[in-house]
Order: structure tokens, then sequence, then C-alpha cells
């Protein structure tokens, strides 16, 4: 499965990437249900519930306190990194962001209120624990 990233490189520019996050395990969870596909597990520090108020638009360039994984449960959002690139997130996608330093990126909110899951990850998606 892949994931959309955004990261800052040493010099303080952000890009868009991918990490992909391997699905090897098949987990039977009820009888006769279909097996699920799932990955390792990943540590996470904490996670928070956030709700972006209406007509909040666009948030000017800005880092990220830590690597966080954000999942859109609604509204949706066009992120802009450094190098001008773009790409839109709708509710049901999410996103490694990592550009905790640098110029940041551009997020220009849906005009809806917006719920947003934020997990913190010490490691990525790219370091799963052994």
């Amino acid at each position: 499965m892949k994931c959309l990233r955004i990261y800052a490189t040493p010099d303080g520019e952000s890009h868009f990437g991918e990490v992909e996050i391997p699905m090897t395990a098949k987990v039977t969870v009820a009888p006769g249900a279909k097996p699920f596909q799932v990955s390792k597990r990943y540590l996470a520090s904490s996670m928070e519930f956030t709700q972006i108020p209406a007509g909040m638009r666009q948030v000017d360039w800005h880092t990220v306190p830590a690597r966080i994984l954000t999942v859109r449960l609604t509204g949706a959002v066009d992120y802009e990194t450094s190098d001008g690139e773009v790409r839109h997130v709708s509710a049901g996608e999410f996103v490694l962001v990592e550009d905790t330093h640098g110029k940041g990126h551009l997020s220009r909110h849906s005009p809806d209120e917006q719920t947003v899951l934020w997990i913190r990850l010490p490691d990525g998606l790219d370091i799963p624990p052994a």
C-alpha cells in the first residue's frame, strides 16, 4: 500500500514522495470471512482528533512539530510544497507529514469544517519496529 509523504531535504525545501507500506500477513477476523492483509505494527507516541473550522481556507507556510500521519476523516485539502507541486487529499486518504524543518508546506482547505486524525509516529512509516 502506498502512502503520500511530505518531507524536507537538508536544504529546507519540501517535496512530495511516497512510502510503500508492505502488506504481507493475512489475518482471519471471523469464520467464513476473507482474510485481511495487514502491515507490521508501527509505534505511535500519541494521537489527536482535530477539527478545522469552516472557512479556514489557506494556512500559510508551516512545518510540523514531529512526524505525523494525518488521516482525513471529512473535508479535503490541497497541499503545496516549496518546489511548487500541489496534491489534493480527500476524506478517507492519509498523508505522512515529515517536513519538521525548512520552508514547510501550504494547506488550502475546503470551506466546510473538517475532522482529521493526527498520529505521531516517532520512527515514521519507513522504519517499522523489529
